[in-house]
């Protein structure tokens, strides 16, 4: 029974930490829906991702080996440039990464294209989308981002002996960060509005979330170009990466605060 907790524990803290790229992807997404609508917009998106994470783990626990065995058909090289073996796994994680590459990469174009600097990520009325397709957004990368999680909690679990058991703490690790993900979504977002300067910042934590998980996909792949295996990112890399950048934009925030300041004396005197 003690062996049981300390495994459900230790899924909530994974599931937490694998699910902070998940919540900045949902924050700024948010953006691109009504005004009105946004709040709902995050809650019901979470609700429904939920729901279908503990879909995706019955059926995950039921075909494991689907997503795990390479296919036949995408399986082979292209003389000794590229060498590849596709399974279910590396194509979700790939076609997600690509997708979050393409996403922060748009943004970040569309605010350096911005002739009002009041304008910011999803505010103007052009790159709204209706709350329905947010939603829908929001639920695909959920699951997108679910998936090595999910696979994560699996291995994690595997020394339970009763199979039903360990399903029953997998489903309540995922609802547990569930409803975490609900509890912050909000105060993320309220904290992107009000500090509107660190949305490029987190446009471009987004865009190394899409590099961590391109590079993870090639790697379950077993890509190889020119002979070179492709590595994954390591999550200590990637916070580590974090961590800099939001060091440097603080710094860098603060001494052109200071330069303003200076201007303006210089401008009094």
């Amino acid at each position: 029974m003690l062996e049981v907790v300390f495994t459900l524990l230790m899924l909530v803290l994974l599931q937490a930490v694998l699910g902070f790229d998940n919540l900045l992807y949902i924050s700024l997404e948010s953006k691109k829906a009504p005004l009105e609508d946004q709040k709902r917009v995050r809650k019901m998106g979470i609700l429904i991702a939920i729901i279908l994470r503990i879909v995706l783990l019955f059926v995950l626990v039921s075909i494991i080996d689907f997503f795990q065995e390479p296919f036949s058909w995408l399986s082979g090289k292209i003389g000794d440039v590229f060498h590849f073996a596709f399974n279910g796994h590396s194509l979700i994680v790939l076609a997600g990464g690509a997708f979050i590459i393409y996403t922060a990469i748009k943004e970040i174009w569309h605010m350096i294209g911005k002739t009002d600097l009041n304008e910011a990520v999803g505010d103007d009325h052009k790159s709204r989308k209706t709350s329905n397709a947010v939603i829908t957004s929001i639920v695909i990368m959920n699951l997108v981002f679910s998936f090595d999680s999910i696979l994560a909690a699996i291995g994690l679990t595997s020394d339970i002996e009763n199979s039903t058991t360990a399903f029953i703490v997998m489903a309540i690790a995922i609802v547990a960060s569930g409803l975490l993900m609900l509890l912050l979504a909000d105060k993320i977002s309220v904290f992107l509005a009000k500090n509107r300067m660190y949305e490029v910042l987190g446009l471009f934590i987004l865009f190394i979330v899409g590099i961590m998980l391109v590079t993870e996909g090639g790697h379950l792949a077993h890509l190889k170009i020119f002979g070179n295996e492709i590595v994954p990112m390591s999550k200590t890399t990637f916070y580590f990466v974090i961590a800099i950048l939001v060091i440097v934009d603080i710094v860098q925030g603060r001494y052109q605060k200071k330069l303003i300041s200076e201007q303006e004396e210089n401008l009094n005197h």
